[in-house]
């Protein structure tokens, strides 16, 4: 069951109720009788790719281990070089 956090209208505390999702929202504090309202909060989304990570596993070692080429661009003259994998090849300039 989901957990919805409410919070009271009088005082701005906020608890938690563990709620059906076909339930009807509160509208009384179950204990004291206050008034209150559903409060509606972003998803909690797990760190599984945090720009950290997706740094981590695109470094070249790993894109390497997985088989791709990898290219980074010189600023000053504009030519890709290979700086992960074996595959294509070691410089171009794209056109």
């Amino acid at each position: 069951m989901p957990i919805y956090v409410y919070e009271t209208l009088t005082s701005g505390e906020t608890f938690e109720v563990h709620q059906s999702m076909r339930d009807k929202a509160l509208t009384h504090h179950p204990e004291t009788g206050e008034p209150v309202r559903r409060c509606i909060l972003p998803p909690n989304l797990g760190t599984k790719h945090t720009p950290g990570r997706e740094k981590k596993l695109l470094d070249n070692k790993n894109v390497e281990k997985a088989g791709f080429t990898k290219y980074e661009r010189d600023k000053v003259t504009g030519t890709y070089h290979r700086v992960a994998g074996n595959q294509g090849p070691k410089s171009f300039t794209k056109d």
